[in-house]
């Protein structure tokens, strides 16, 4: 009975005891104490803004090449369109299944496939553009050559030397590579105008304007072989048809329709832009896109001119606790 009134008395010491009141912050006082602390606030936002003069110095120009395009006309159907819609249902009738003669629109198709993971892989290894991708460090100007980070990437014996932990390799994946490729690529398109703009950036500006002259090739290239591999499966499609069918109005129709895959065919081979046209090709540019030094230098400055008022006012509450 006589030990419970002592415990309740050490406890209300203990409760005492941790209870620090918060101090009253008297703004003439802080005003003082930021006065007499101007020169540590000057010295340490200073040391920032030099630190941000000599991270801007070292980051390097990046050129961005912009080629502007516009989709190629559509003067055929591909697959087992064009007829199927007048004659589907006469064709039906002998169980041939000509399709419904929509497709995907081939624009939106071309602007997936540029950007999937397969064509970027296939684009890189095609161009050999690993090294310039992955290791690329400076660009000289006068010479216009590419240096390469030396410990990434040996020029001399053209190996890859860097160091990383498994599961990676000396030599980046394609999946690394794919990741990077996509964040220096941009593929735009105006909903307004149906423009596309198709845009690289890179170290060299001409090597960014290779690369965007290459994907246009490229990728007018791949959509031509897509839709003539798919017109010759649909003429032997409709070959085979022709073969196994005797009703004379029937083979008149898959004679009309292979006609059409043969005229895809025609059209693609001659026919380089396929899917996008050129309206105004990429140039080597003349001026960095970024980055942008002044910004650079404004932002750190102004985060340690934050940073020193906040060191100030953190001395000014603790001495004030004490």
């Amino acid at each position: 009975m006589n030990n419970k009134p002592a415990l309740s008395h050490s406890s209300d010491n203990d409760l005492r005891t941790s209870y620090h009141p918060v101090p009253e912050i008297n703004l003439s006082e802080l005003l003082h104490h930021l006065w007499q602390s101007k020169y540590r606030v000057i010295g340490i936002t200073s040391i920032f803004a030099i630190a941000s003069v000599l991270i801007a110095l070292m980051l390097p120009n990046i050129y961005r090449a912009e080629a502007l395009l516009a989709p190629a006309s559509e003067e055929q159907q591909g697959g087992l369109g064009g007829l199927a819609s007048q004659f589907g249902g006469l064709a039906s009738m002998a169980g041939i299944n000509l399709g419904s003669g929509s497709s995907v629109d081939k624009t939106q198709l071309a602007l997936s496939v540029i950007k999937s993971r397969n064509f970027t892989e296939q684009f890189i290894e095609r161009h050999n553009i690993l090294p310039d991708l992955m290791a690329a460090d400076q660009w000289n100007q006068s010479h216009d050559s590419v240096s390469y980070d030396e410990d990434l990437y040996d020029v001399t014996k053209g190996i890859w030397v860097r160091e990383v932990n498994p599961p990676k390799l000396a030599k980046p994946s394609a999946q690394e590579a794919y990741k990077v490729f996509t964040e220096i690529m941009a593929v735009n398109l105006d909903k307004d105008t149906g423009l596309i703009r198709l845009s690289v950036e890179h170290l060299s500006p001409t090597i960014a304007k290779s690369w965007v002259d290459a994907l246009v090739i490229d990728i007018n290239t791949e959509m031509k072989r897509r839709d003539v591999e798919e017109a010759n499966r649909s003429r032997e499609f409709l070959e085979k048809q022709i073969a196994s069918t005797q009703v004379a109005d029937i083979r008149t129709i898959l004679y009309q329709l292979v006609e059409e895959q043969m005229k895809t065919i025609m059209f693609a081979e001659v026919r380089d832009e396929y899917v996008f046209k050129t309206i105004d090709p990429a140039v080597v540019p003349e001026e960095k896109a970024k980055p942008s030094r002044a910004l650079i230098c404004v932002a750190i400055t102004l985060l340690g001119g934050l940073f020193s008022l906040g060191y100030v006012l953190v001395t000014f509450l603790v001495r004030k606790q004490d």
